[in-house]
């Protein structure tokens, strides 16, 4: 039998266990976390730096003929590897071009304001780069989150465009609605400051981009963990373990790179739009598409994939996606 001296003495006990993990693991972060990889590169292409709008910007480049985009999407270890099987398929007819968004890759991962309008500068940079080259429109394609950034980008510059392509896209979710002021985030300034706090920022992103978390979140993305292609889940630890690699993730945690106005955004595009999801996506359920499905620049495509549908079935995917751009003319 307990007595009543004894309780609360194992009370306490219990109470400090998540206090010395927390410790624990604190130190590991500090002695044992490596914080200065030097990744490859995500492809195997030419490099550019470009330092426009969004700050220094990474763009890999390969192939010749009409120019494709491609934007990968935002998580603790994204980059252009993201992208890499449309980039390896396209660049031997096109001229292709995949960029690292700001605070990932190759590009600058500086403390400084994400949001939106940093990360759609970006695309402008690209864009102008492009058009030093070529004098036609662009067909570009945005995975997720990046999807946000190519639809406010395609907006602001329809003339640039021939096409735009969102592959398992944010904002399509059963019950929501975006409608609020222009330029808006759904996020809290407030949470990533808390987060970038010095006494546990470091601790707790290592935590965040471990590799069994890294893992978890692919598989996630994937739909399950025998569809996680193994290529892209080794690059994600080196990417995620550079000098600076929390500032972007943690805005993405704390809401700040999601419009709260994309619903508005995607409604005023009226260059062809192709969207094409998997219907394994774990982050978005794709069950409210009623305000595109019924207008007449917008074709759709699903998948019985993951998010990252080209990634598990790259035939049927570049196939969809030929045929919506022949049908672009």
């Amino acid at each position: 039998m307990t007595s009543t001296r004894t309780a609360p003495r194992r009370a306490v006990q219990l109470a400090a266990l998540p206090l010395a993990a927390w410790a624990g693991w604190s130190l590991y972060s500090r002695l044992r976390v490596p914080h200065s990889l030097t990744p490859p590169p995500a492809l195997d292409a030419e490099r550019r730096t470009l330092d426009g709008r969004a700050g220094p910007l990474n763009v890999y480049v390969a192939g010749s003929g009409a120019p494709l985009l491609l934007i990968h999407s935002v998580n603790a270890a994204a980059s252009a590897s993201e992208v890499r099987p449309l980039f390896e398929h396209y660049r031997a007819s096109r001229r292709v071009y995949a960029l690292d968004l700001p605070g990932f890759g190759f590009s600058a991962r500086t403390d400084r304001e994400y949001r939106p309008r940093l990360m759609t500068d970006a695309i402008h940079d690209v864009l102008d780069e492009i058009a030093l080259e070529h004098g036609g429109p662009v067909d570009a394609l945005a995975l997720s989150l990046g999807g946000e950034f190519l639809a406010r980008a395609a907006t602001e510059r329809q003339g640039d465009f021939r096409s735009v392509a969102l592959v398992t896209p944010t904002g399509f979710g059963r019950s929501e609605q975006f409608y609020g002021g222009s330029g808006s985030t759904r996020g809290r300034p407030g949470v990533k400051r808390a987060l970038e706090y010095p006494l546990w920022a470091q601790p707790f992103y290592d935590a965040l981009a471990s590799a069994p978390s890294l893992r978890f979140f692919l598989a996630q993305t994937f739909g399950s963990l025998g569809a996680v292609d193994e290529g892209l889940l080794r690059y994600t630890y080196p990417t995620s373990h550079v000098p600076g690699t929390r500032h972007a993730p943690f805005a993405f945690i704390a809401g700040l790179l999601f419009s709260a106005d994309i619903d508005r955004v995607y409604e005023a595009l009226t260059v062809p739009v192709w969207l094409a999801y998997g219907e394994r996506d774990r982050f978005t359920d794709f069950g409210d598409l009623s305000n595109v499905e019924s207008r007449a620049n917008w074709s759709f495509g699903r998948f019985g994939t993951g998010a990252l549908i080209y990634f598990e079935q790259p035939g049927n995917f570049i196939a969809a996606y030929d045929a919506f751009l022949a049908g672009t003319g």
